[in-house]
């Protein structure tokens, strides 16, 4: 069989290397014959191919994830050698110890909710996977906090200072995720954020782009904010809204996208756009001039404790009486429920989210395991994503690190992140993901809920509108 490949000995020699010739050669020499000889010949050559074969379809063979160290020394096996190709080197573990991976998110004040709520999420895929690459997993859990940038910075540098720590998950807010990847990316250090929206992070043209080491299995608000606004088209039918935001990525370029497919939608038309500063707790300038043109609705995609607010204080504007009321998952989560839950759920009052259905492994295994570990419910809805950032580190280390004969594991960096930048068609537990090179993985469904009371009598976002049905 001819494998289509030329035989580089016969090339040089012009000589035709076939059973005659090996077995004149045999004839000629001085050693004895060993019986069955033509026999042995033709297993030697059959070996040889059948070898040739297996190579063959170890290349061709696919994986879910990106591409392996390149160059001598990755196809040497050499950890030493990969290392010091690496322009970032090695996260080197020893026999025994365990893998370090961390947290930045936020897991104090007013936003803890969401942050807690994908911690959760790793805690259980650390639990089902358990060990990688032969090693338990450590996690380090720190805080990025939400709604102050610096607190991003100041997390990411404790994090460059641990030479350990293979990769990072995080952050919650897409406010401080800005300052903390360039910190992450300069050491060489992979962040995947679990619910980081904003399109400007996978944008290239854009100031606050993520680059080469940063990527999220959250959807792109482009996604969202054309979600809402086909909600408010179709579905509420209005014909006039406007929006408020806090000046953070997240916020401004979400009613941004809502606002500009509003637009083109169904013609729809913005009455006003207007900011606020967190931290803030008077909203009533702000509320009064919306109202003044009394719009259809009001679609204000911000954190706790300012969303609760506005909803308590638009109760005193008559302009926004009848003014249907719509929020984000910056919003969908206990903290909210707790501020204004009731009055919400009476207003009739709309969230838009990650649509959660997500299947019978989900409900089955995944939610029980999670309130085992947290003692709750979610109190969010970006647990499922952060389980699979987790996991796709975990498949990354399992593909890319090597071992010496002492048993140490050395896990390239730049290669760690090539494999999980790669993902394709990676069968998630929030779906099929695939990464675009821009670093977009996320599954796209996108739901709307409200808030209603579940078998127990307890008020929790109910879904009532998903994309995926209109898909």
């Amino acid at each position: 069989m001819h494998l289509g490949w030329p035989d580089p000995l016969r090339a040089r020699t012009r000589r035709r290397y076939d059973a005659a010739h090996f077995r004149r050669a045999r004839e000629n020499s001085r050693l004895p014959e060993l019986p069955g000889g033509d026999r042995m010949q033709r297993l030697f050559r059959l070996s040889a191919l059948l070898a040739a074969l297996l190579l063959i379809l170890a290349a061709c063979s696919s994986n879910t994830g990106g591409s392996s160290p390149s160059g001598s020394a990755a196809s040497s096996g050499d950890p030493t050698a990969v290392c010091a190709a690496d322009k970032f080197g090695c996260v080197k573990v020893a026999s025994g110890d365990k893998i370090e991976i961390a947290t930045a998110l936020t897991i104090t004040g007013s936003t803890s909710s969401l942050g807690l709520d994908s911690v959760t999420g790793v805690q259980v895929a650390i639990k089902d996977r358990g060990q990688v690459a032969g090693h338990d997993v450590d996690l380090k859990s720190t805080d990025a906090g939400c709604s102050n940038a610096q607190d991003g910075q100041t997390d990411a540098q404790s994090l460059v200072a641990d030479p350990q720590i293979v990769a990072v998950i995080g952050t919650s807010c897409s406010r401080t995720a800005v300052p903390a990847m360039p910190v992450l990316a300069a050491q060489g250090y992979l962040m995947i954020s679990p619910s980081n929206t904003a399109p400007s992070l996978t944008d290239p043209s854009s100031k606050d782009f993520g680059g080469p080491f940063y990527m999220r299995t959250a959807y792109n608000d482009k996604v969202q904010g054309a979600a809402v606004a086909k909600f408010a088209c179709e579905v509420l039918t209005v014909k006039t809204a406007a929006t408020i935001h806090d000046g953070s990525p997240y916020a401004q370029q979400l009613q941004q996208v809502f606002a500009d497919q509003f637009k083109s939608q169904c013609g729809g038309t913005i009455t006003a756009q207007e900011a606020i500063h967190v931290g803030d707790k008077d909203f009533h300038p702000v509320l009064t001039t919306i109202g003044a043109a009394k719009p259809e609705a009001l679609f204000f995609p911000i954190f706790d404790p300012e969303a609760p607010l506005i909803v308590q204080q638009s109760r005193d504007i008559p302009g926004l009486a009848n003014t249907k009321l719509i929020s984000a998952d910056g919003a969908k989560d206990d903290t909210f429920i707790s501020s204004a839950g009731p009055l919400a759920q009476s207003l009739g009052m709309y969230f838009s989210g990650p649509d959660l259905n997500f299947g019978s492994t989900y409900t089955d295994k995944f939610l029980p395991e999670y309130k085992q570990i947290a003692g709750k419910d979610p109190t969010s809805v970006y647990h499922a994503h952060a389980y699979d950032a987790a996991n796709i580190i975990f498949d990354a280390i399992e593909h890319v690190g090597l071992k010496d004969s002492s048993g140490t594991l050395y896990i390239p960096r730049t290669a760690l992140k090539d494999y999980a930048r790669g993902v394709k068609d990676y069968k998630g537990l929030t779906g099929t993901l695939t990464c675009d090179p821009n670093g977009d993985c996320g599954a796209s469904f996108v739901s709307i809920a409200q808030l209603k009371p579940d078998a127990s009598g307890k008020l929790a976002f109910q879904q009532v509108y998903t994309t995926r049905s209109a898909s």
